[in-house]
């Protein structure tokens, strides 16, 4: 009973920071999901406003905000899926930790790959939602610049 007890104490300290890592990638999911819902309310309030305008000066800002707004969306969009396909390759890597030792396989490589796949994904889901940030802010100043001009 010992001999099993120690290599799967072990196991669990290994399997530790994915798990951590995976708490942090549902947070940040939290975080995207979050702009998107008002990014999308966004949208909703825009495409309202386009019915009640009767300047067409002011209708056709409104569709420029639109484009930009599903631009957004569609940017959000893939760093989501980005993020869940790290989430996904963490939750495999935790899995075949666990299922080597279980079945005294040597998954060292897949495991490190699998990893190496899931920070990528990460990353990349960084880097799509820092483009998504810079996308709003520039939104931002482009209508603020055109509302002081009203």
């Amino acid at each position: 009973m010992e001999t099993l007890i120690t290599p799967l104490s072990e196991l669990i300290k290994i399997a530790v920071a994915p798990v951590f890592l995976l708490a942090g990638i549902a947070g940040f999911l939290n975080v995207m999901s979050g702009r998107l819902g008002r990014i999308s309310d966004r949208v909703r309030v825009a495409e309202r406003n386009i019915q009640t305008f009767a300047d067409a000066e002011r209708i056709q800002r409104n569709k420029r905000e639109i484009l930009v707004l599903w631009r957004r969306i569609k940017v959000i969009n893939w760093a989501i899926g980005l993020c869940v396909s790290s989430g996904l390759l963490v939750c495999t890597v935790i899995m075949s930790l666990f299922a080597g030792e279980l079945w005294r396989l040597n998954l060292n490589v897949m495991v490190i790959t699998l990893f190496m796949l899931a920070m990528a994904f990460l990353v990349s889901a960084l880097l799509v939602f820092l483009i998504e940030i810079r996308l709003a802010t520039k939104t931002i100043d482009i209508f603020r610049s055109v509302r002081s001009l009203d």
